[in-house]
C-alpha cells in the first residue's frame, strides 16, 4: 500500500516529526510504501472560493499543490500529521486540505485510508476536540477510512515526546494498517 503523510508542523524536528517518522517505520516494517511530505515548506496558496476547478479540477491556481494533487490521488492511504498550536491544524496543513476543493470527486472516490496524528502541549480533556470533529469531518466528507489516532497531549517538547509511550504507539499504528 502506498502511504501519504502530509506533515504540517513548520518545525521539521519537532514532535509531530517525530511522530509521522515513527508511523512510517512502522508502516514500512510490514512492507508499506511511504512518503513523508513537509507540507510547511511548500509553496501553496490558499484557496480563493473562486470555484474555477469545478471541484473536479483543474485548479486556477497553479504552485506546489499541483504535484502533491498528483501524490494524493496516487496514494491509497493519507496520514494527517499536525501539531495542535490552537486548537487546531496548523495553518500550512489548512491551506493544502483547502486546496483539495480541485480535486475532491476524485479523492472521495478513492476511498481513501486514513490516520490523524496530533501533539499538543495541553493535556485537557477537551484539547483535541476541534481538530478531531474537523478531521472527522474530512473522513466523512471524502469518503475516507479512519484506521486510527494518535492524540499526544502534555508533550510541549520533542524531548517529552520522545520520553512518552507516544512515539511507539505511532509506530504500531503505522505495522497495524
Amino acid at each position: 500500500m502506498k502511504i501519504l503523510v502530509l506533515q504540517g508542523s513548520p518545525n521539521l524536528d519537532g514532535s509531530t516529526a517525530l511522530l509521522a517518522h515513527e508511523f512510517a517505520l512502522g508502516a514500512q516494517e510490514v512492507g508499506h510504501d511511504v512518503e513523508i511530505v513537509d507540507v510547511a515548506a511548500l509553496d501553496v496558496a490558499p484557496c480563493t472560493g473562486c470555484v474555477a476547478c469545478g471541484y473536479g479540477g483543474p485548479c486556477a491556481l497553479s504552485d506546489d499543490f499541483d504535484d502533491l494533487r498528483e501524490k494524493i490521488l496516487s496514494t491509497d492511504m493519507l496520514v494527517f500529521a499536525t501539531p495542535l498550536y490552537y486548537y487546531g491544524m496548523t495553518a500550512q496543513m489548512k491551506a493544502v486540505i483547502d486546496r483539495f476543493c480541485s480535486a475532491n470527486p476524485r479523492i472521495s472516490g478513492k476511498h481513501l485510508k486514513s490516520a490523524l496524528l496530533s501533539v499538543a502541549w495541553n493535556d485537557d480533556g477537551w484539547t483535541f476536540a476541534a481538530l478531531e470533529a474537523h478531521y472527522e469531518t474530512l473522513v466523512r466528507y471524502l469518503n475516507l477510512r479512519d484506521c486510527g489516532r494518535v492524540l499526544v497531549g502534555g508533550c510541549g517538547t520533542p524531548s517529552m515526546t520522545a520520553r512518552s509511550g507516544f512515539p511507539a504507539k505511532a509506530r504500531a499504528l503505522g505495522a497495524s494498517v
